[in-house]
């Protein structure tokens, strides 16, 4: 059950995408972020209260930064599957486990300089050169067809997702429950939504289109408590592995979901380096669990 749980929240945020590409059509991305926002601040607020968890937080400052930080990857994303293959988009930005790796690697660099041993870190490396190596034949088409600043802008969101990661890791370890965090972090989209509105403004409205805007709150929102309720069923190390690595069954339903609905042409090289992506992640994730034991739930 707890696959199924990991399976439903990657399917769910695959589809939020799909909104996101049919709705960017006619709404700027600061209004997406805006009513992505919106709809996901009454739906958490309805949740909690059924659940009955307070929202009231001793640590509005690390919810306000875990915002700002969330909102800029959120804004990218959005952007990225605008312009973007859906499955291009959706696998930067789920390269936020392999800049995760990098930190790691980074800070256990630091650790050598100072003279503190650390554990050896070839193989995470390899993993992580891997990934940028598939990035590079993931956007070789991209770059093809003038698309090269929107792969910039998706890879950027990946690594905005793993400063954001971070940040959720650290509010939980100050006893911080998972719907009051998605709920200040929907908040912090609703108000850098509006301020955004404010420089590029608010496009004419048409019913029709805006059926596209109700489905981003809450499949977000759907997306991310089927996704603590994966990690919560963790039971073990091994469990929380195998939640971790399903995530990036969600790449797989973006590349379905492009092929079906919107003709994506991906090419060969396109889709080696989508698996190259995948599989050096997954590699990542292991080896970097070894180093920082279970997690929480990253968001979207």
């Amino acid at each position: 059950m707890q696959a199924v749980w990991m399976i439903l929240s990657s399917f769910l945020f695959a589809t939020m995408g799909v909104c996101v590409k049919y709705a960017s059509a006619y709404f700027n991305s600061s209004e997406l972020v805006f009513y992505r926002g919106v709809l996901g601040v009454l739906f958490m607020a309805a949740y909690a209260r059924a659940r009955g968890t307070s929202l009231r937080t001793r640590v509005p400052a690390m919810h306000a930064w875990r915002s700002v930080i969330g909102v800029m990857s959120l804004s990218g994303w959005f952007y990225a599957i605008a312009h973007l293959p859906l499955a291009t988009a959706m696998t930067l930005n789920y390269m936020s486990s392999v800049w995760i790796a990098a930190f790691l690697v980074g800070g256990t660099l630091m650790l050598g300089r100072f003279g503190k041993k650390g554990p050896s870190q070839g193989p995470l490396v390899m993993a992580i050169l891997a990934s940028f190596a598939g990035v590079v034949m993931l956007l070789r088409p991209a770059m093809d067809q003038n698309q090269a600043f929107a792969g910039l802008i998706g890879l950027m969101s990946g690594l905005g997702a793993a400063f954001a990661y971070m940040q959720v890791m650290a509010i939980s370890r100050l006893g911080e429950p998972e719907t009051r965090t998605v709920f200040y972090f929907a908040v912090g989209t609703a108000v850098a939504g509006a301020l955004g509105l404010g420089v590029m403004g608010v496009s004419p409205w048409n019913w029709r289109h805006a059926l596209w805007l109700p489905p981003l709150g809450i499949l977000a929102s759907l997306g991310q408590l089927t996704m603590t309720r994966a990690y919560s069923m963790s039971e073990n190390h091994r469990g929380t592995l195998m939640v971790a690595n399903l995530q990036y069954s969600g790449i797989v339903f973006a590349a379905l979901y492009g092929l079906i609905l919107f003709g994506d042409n991906i090419p060969l090289a396109g889709w080696a380096g989508m698996a190259l992506i995948i599989v050096s992640a997954i590699a990542a994730t292991v080896l970097r669990a070894h180093a920082a034991p279970d997690a929480p739930a990253e968001e979207h």
